[in-house]
């Protein structure tokens, strides 16, 4: 059973004035679409332990695929209590160095880009260049209520630095066991972020593809750019949730723009939402057409985003510089950045000792080399500064 969201659907639509009934047909059908693709269920394995491959052929016909009950209860509650502390740390408005207790704010003394904000239902990179202009238009901005703030949290980058309950979500087994599966036992980091939508202000992130360095690169294929986990905390929907265009990702660099302008309008007619509940885990390529309208719904959507890519990809490649200053990423870059990886297993390890560890490949020597303790989070600061983005 999902969410009942019939009032956001309601409330969503009556912001579209005289397309309130197409919108309110969108969102029915897209959800209905979307629960019938087979393309969603728990982590499986095969008889010889490996992930089965149902799970792997889905992921790659569609482009993603819904890992269903991933994260327990006790989990969900760790990453809420972390969540909450942090909103107390947060800034009191953008820009601000204290938060509302007077104390310096969350990542206020970072050199690395942390909270990102955004004027509540707005779509601050449509249209622009931003992300070296993958966001090719501009989604239709509601109007925010009269007393809505007048910039909302969007984005907190480097998530693993404030959240040990983050930290460990990245050293999940049976995630990393996935991760090996698609991109080999010797994968790589990519970027991890917390994506915020909250009710009634969250604003839109535009259609778009998330690659940017290897599209003509004659190696190219659908895994080329890796991939994102997006962990739901309290759920997602059609109102509050990620669309994507399933089999997007094998097309190719997509003319976006000319999509939209040949439908008539931003309701891509193939697009489809993330329907999830809370502790479900998507996986979604980065290639995949995807976006999400503004939040102008009742339910709040929070993801714990991380990401991993191929070895190959990265090695030796000059980054996009998405998320931080673009260098080239040689083994010592690599293996450097990769040390979060093995201080996610210990950390999950210690909280969740009746689990089996996952056994990271390029560690498999010197995972005693990561130890978690309580002050091994301070040692994370500005980690994101090493930039894997492609």
């Amino acid at each position: 059973m999902y969410q009942d969201i019939s009032r956001s659907i309601e409330a969503c639509a009556a912001h579209y004035g005289d397309e309130a009934e197409a919108m309110k047909t969108y969102l029915i059908e897209g959800q209905a679409k979307a629960l019938a693709l087979p393309n969603r269920g728990p982590l499986k394995y095969d008889a010889d332990g490996n992930i089965h491959s149902d799970i792997l052929e889905a992921y790659s016909e569609y482009g993603f695929y819904i890992i269903e009950g991933v994260l327990s209860e006790e989990e969900l509650a760790d990453i809420k209590a972390d969540l909450a502390a942090m909103r107390e740390n947060f800034p009191v408005h953008m820009g601000a160095l204290t938060d509302k207790h007077g104390r310096p704010a969350l990542g206020a003394d970072n050199k690395a880009p942390n909270l990102q904000w955004a004027p509540p239902l707005s779509d601050p990179l449509g249209g622009t260049q931003i992300f070296n202009g993958r966001h090719q238009v501009k989604l239709f901005e509601p109007k925010a209520a009269d007393d809505a703030p007048p910039a909302v949290p969007l984005y907190l980058s480097g998530s693993l630095q404030f959240s040990p309950a983050c930290l460990r979500v990245y050293g999940h087994p049976g995630l990393l066991k996935l991760t090996e599966a698609i991109n080999g036992p010797d994968f790589t980091p990519f970027t991890e972020g917390l994506f915020i939508k909250d009710a009634g202000v969250g604003p839109a992130v535009s259609w778009h593809q998330d690659g940017d360095t290897h599209w003509d690169s004659p190696d190219h294929d659908a895994d080329i750019h890796g991939f994102n986990f997006m962990g739901q905390v309290y759920g997602s929907t059609a109102v509050n949730g990620v669309w994507v265009i399933p089999g997007s990702h094998k097309i190719g660099r997509a003319n976006i723009a000319k999509m939209v302008e040949d439908h008539g309008n931003e309701r891509l007619p193939e697009a489809v939402p993330l329907i999830c509940n809370p502790g479900d885990v998507v996986i979604n390529s980065r290639q995949i057409i995807h976006g999400s309208f503004a939040n102008t719904g009742f339910e709040p959507r929070v993801s714990v985003n991380f990401g991993f890519h191929k070895r190959s990809s990265v090695l030796d490649v000059r980054g996009a510089g998405m998320h931080a200053e673009a260098a080239v990423m040689d083994s010592d870059f690599i293996d450097t950045r990769s040390r979060l990886i093995g201080f996610a297993i210990d950390a999950r390890r210690q909280r969740f000792p009746d689990e089996t560890p996952y056994d990271y490949a390029p560690f498999a020597k010197r995972q005693d080399e990561f130890r978690w303790t309580p002050d091994t989070q301070a040692t994370l600061k500005d980690y994101n500064l090493m930039d894997l983005s492609i």
